[in-house]
C-alpha cells in the first residue's frame, strides 16, 4: 500500500484540496511549493491552513527543481504527484523560457530524482490545453496533440512525452490526467470564473473576448480532486503503467452563459465590455471522459450553478473584504 505521497504544487488551488482529501484518507503528504509570484503568497498560505492540522502533514517551501531540497526530504516516499508549474496561457506569451524552465527542466530534475530514490509512481498534471485549437470533439486520448496553440500547452505536451520516456526506460509507472478549466474555492484569482466575480462585487467591468461563443469544460475542484485519488488508487494496484486520461466535466459552457449564470448567482447585472479574442485562447474544450469513466470509475457530479454558488459563498466570506487578491 502506498502510504507516503509527495505533492508539489502543494499551496496551489488544487494541490491544497488533494492535501486535505488524501490526509482524511489516512496518507502521509509531503508537500512542497515554492509561493510563485504569480498571484499572492497570503493567499497560498491561508489553502494549507487545513492542511496543517493533521500531524501527517509536512510542508517544504521551495522549488521543486532544487536538487538538494529535493535530496533532504526524509522517509520511503512512495508516490510522487507532480501538480506544481508555471501556469496560464496569456503569461506564457510573455515568458516562454520561464515556463520550459520551470515546466520542463524541473520535471526532469523531479524525474531524475525519483529514479535515484527508486519512486516508482507518478502522475502528472497535464493539461486539456495540449489538444490545441481543434474542433474535433470531443477530445478524446487518442487524437493527435501535436498543433499546440501557446508555450503553456507545448511545455505540457513535452512533459507528457517525457514521461513517456522515463516510464520506458527507468520503469517509472505514470499517470497524465489531462485537466479541463478546474474552477471552485481557491481558485486562481487570474481565472475567468474568479476575476468575474471580483468584478461584479466591486462595481467593475467584466471583460468578454469575442462574441461570447467560446465554449469551456469547466470541472468542479471535487470532481478533480476525486479524479486525481482514483488515480493513485489505481496506480497502487497496477504495474507497468503509462496512461494519458482526460479529467473533465464533458459539458462545454459558452462565455456568455457562464457569465450570465454569475451574474443569476450573485444577484448583479454584469457591466460588460466586449473586446477581441485573446492570442493563444482555444474556440472550445470539451472532454471525452469515457476512458476515465472505465479505468477510474471517474464520474464528476457537480454542475456550473452548484459550483459558482459554492465559489461565490466562499468568496464573499474569505475574500470580499479581504486585502487580498
Amino acid at each position: 500500500m502506498l502510504k507516503h505521497i509527495v505533492i508539489t504544487g502543494a499551496a496551489g488551488f488544487i494541490g491544497s484540496h488533494l492535501c486535505e482529501k488524501l490526509l482524511s484518507e489516512g496518507y502521509e503528504v509531503t508537500g512542497i511549493d515554492n509561493f510563485d509570484s504569480f498571484y499572492a503568497k497570503d493567499l497560498k498560505v491561508n489553502n494549507l491552513n487545513a492542511c496543517r492540522q493533521f500531524p501527517a502533514f509536512r510542508f517544504i517551501s521551495g522549488d521543486m527543481g532544487d536538487v538538494q531540497l529535493l535530496a533532504g526530504i526524509e522517509g520511503k516516499i512512495d508516490a510522487v504527484i507532480h501538480l506544481a508549474a508555471k501556469a496560464g496561457v496569456q503569461p506564457s506569451l510573455k515568458n516562454p523560457q520561464g515556463y520550459i524552465q520551470t515546466n520542463i527542466a524541473d520535471t526532469n530534475t523531479l524525474l531524475e530524482w525519483m529514479k535515484l530514490r527508486q519512486i516508482n509512481k507518478f502522475i502528472f498534471a497535464s493539461s486539456s490545453s495540449v489538444y490545441g485549437n481543434t474542433l474535433q470533439t470531443p477530445f478524446t486520448e487518442k487524437q493527435n496533440t501535436d498543433a499546440a496553440f501557446s508555450p503553456y500547452a507545448f511545455t505540457k505536451k513535452a512533459c507528457e512525452v517525457m514521461n513517456y520516456t522515463y516510464h520506458s526506460l527507468y520503469n517509472i509507472d505514470v499517470i497524465n490526467l489531462r485537466f479541463f478549466t478546474v474552477y471552485g474555492e481557491r481558485q486562481r484569482p487570474d481565472l475567468a470564473i474568479h476575476k468575474f466575480v471580483h468584478n461584479l462585487y466591486h462595481n467593475k467591468p467584466i471583460y468578454m473576448y469575442g462574441d461570447g461563443s467560446s465554449a469551456r469544460d469547466y470541472t468542479y475542484y471535487a470532481d478533480t480532486v476525486q479524479g486525481i485519488f482514483s488515480a493513485l488508487k489505481y496506480i497502487e494496484t497496477h504495474a507497468n503503467v503509462y496512461e494519458i486520461i482526460n479529467l473533465g466535466n464533458s459539458h462545454p459552457i459558452k462565455l456568455r452563459d457562464l457569465i450570465a449564470t454569475i451574474a443569476d448567482v450573485t444577484g448583479i447585472t454584469p457591466n460588460i465590455i466586449q473586446d477581441t479574442d485573446k492570442p493563444g485562447d482555444v474556440a472550445i474544450t470539451y472532454a471525452d471522459i469515457s476512458y476515465a469513466q472505465q479505468l477510474l470509475s471517474y464520474n464528476p457530479q457537480t454542475d456550473l450553478r452548484t459550483g459558482i454558488s459554492h465559489f461565490v459563498e466562499w468568496y464573499k466570506q474569505n475574500l470580499l473584504t479581504s486585502t487580498i487578491s
